[in-house]
């Protein structure tokens, strides 16, 4: 690598004042330690608790969601989304094959099986042009339901993930959706303070998952989120993720399987703390998306990823697309063996072993934007 990648990386270093720049870590200050250490203090540490609420209003208001039901991970989140929403075992869930492996683990859950879709370069999900031609293809409609003619299945649902913060085109997705009576569920894991036409993401489809992980903008140290508009579905995901226990003064009665996903006290004050400030972050996340486009004015072959058309992006990862004269492994070692930590996209999901034989579309656009994408230090503390 040459001069400019090395003043790059000094840069970085300086612009975090530290000699090792991690990808991304939390925030925290006076009013988190308050919080956590009210619920050490008053013992109510597990999952019931004031804090627990308290979170699920203010992220509802914060999305501008009529419920929020808070859980231990965005995994989880996913999981009984997915399964409110009617997906069901042997079921297809369409969701790109460039996303977090979650994503396709939640469909797992259920015994659903992922059918892989292309992205676009505009925005990093799925493409909605491309996933119209493939359902032309390979999907019939029998009764107001969608099957796969070449797997016999039932196609259910579509479950476009926010790449590093960026929303996706929902308006051709929710088009999609339309012309084949599918339904949406939004991957929203990394994209808390993100708008799509001035609409919050998570907020378009039936229902969303949120993550709050402690790489995320805001954390609960391990957390995530069912978002929905329907009082029913968050009725029904808030009791699933207590056990399915009918409410008693004592007695422990069940009527279902239910999971033991509620998210806990002390992690919820933790979130409440962090959602006090999260105007403040992404602002920082707008200034230091202008300070990294100065950086890379100097750098031949790089271009900063930028929110697409007709959205506001949290910019939850700062990502570089790299033309085709330089090789992403060599930049990312050169990256990580001078401090600052670096990180390629994940490796597609069809790629994977336990998914490489999936129904999928092709994967141009996957398979290219793999050996283009790196990741750098993106954390709001400027």
């Amino acid at each position: 690598m040459n001069e400019q990648w090395i003043q790059f990386a000094n840069e970085i270093k300086k612009m975090y004042g530290k000699d090792v720049v991690p990808l991304h870590e939390p925030t925290f200050d006076e009013k988190e330690i308050e919080y956590v250490t009210e619920c050490i203090k008053t013992g109510w540490v597990s999952s019931v608790g004031s804090y627990v609420t308290r979170f699920e209003e203010e992220l509802a208001k914060f999305v501008g969601a009529k419920r929020a039901v808070a859980v231990v991970n965005g995994t989880a989140a996913l999981h009984i989304a997915l399964k409110i929403v009617g997906v069901e075992e042997n079921d297809e869930v369409l969701m790109p094959s460039l996303t977090f492996v979650a994503t396709a683990n939640a469909a797992s859950y259920l015994g659903a099986i992922p059918h892989f879709v292309d992205v676009s370069y505009e925005t990093l999900g799925m493409d909605p042009i491309k996933l119209n031609k493939h359902l032309e293809e390979i999907g019939v409609l029998r009764n107001g339901k969608l099957y796969n003619k070449q797997t016999g299945r039932r196609i259910a649902a579509v479950v476009p993930m926010h790449t590093f913060g960026h929303p996706v085109d929902l308006d051709g997705l929710l088009e999609v959706c339309d012309k084949f009576n599918l339904v949406l569920v939004e991957d929203a894991a990394e994209s808390l303070g993100s708008y799509y036409k001035g609409k919050h993401t998570g907020t378009f489809g039936k229902v969303a998952a949120f993550s709050f992980n402690g790489n995320k903008i805001v954390t609960t140290g391990g957390g995530g989120a069912i978002v929905t508009n329907d009082d029913a579905l968050a009725d029904y995901a808030k009791h699933l993720t207590t056990t399915a226990k009918i409410p008693h003064r004592w007695e422990y009665v069940h009527d279902e399987i239910g999971y033991n996903y509620r998210m806990p006290n002390i992690n919820a004050a933790l979130g409440c703390a962090q959602l006090e400030k999260i105007k403040v972050f992404l602002r920082k996340k707008k200034l230091l998306t202008e300070k990294y486009e100065q950086l890379i004015c100097n750098l031949e072959g790089v271009q900063l990823f930028k929110q697409p058309l007709n959205s506001e992006s949290n910019y939850w990862l700062q990502t570089l697309i790299l033309e085709d004269s330089l090789n992403r492994n060599k930049v990312l070692s050169f990256l990580n063996d001078n401090g600052v930590m670096s990180r390629p996209i994940w490796q597609p999901l069809h790629e994977l072993k336990m998914y490489k034989n999936n129904p999928m579309m092709e994967m141009n656009t996957t398979m290219q934007l793999k050996q283009k994408i790196v990741n750098i230090p993106s954390a709001p503390i400027l």
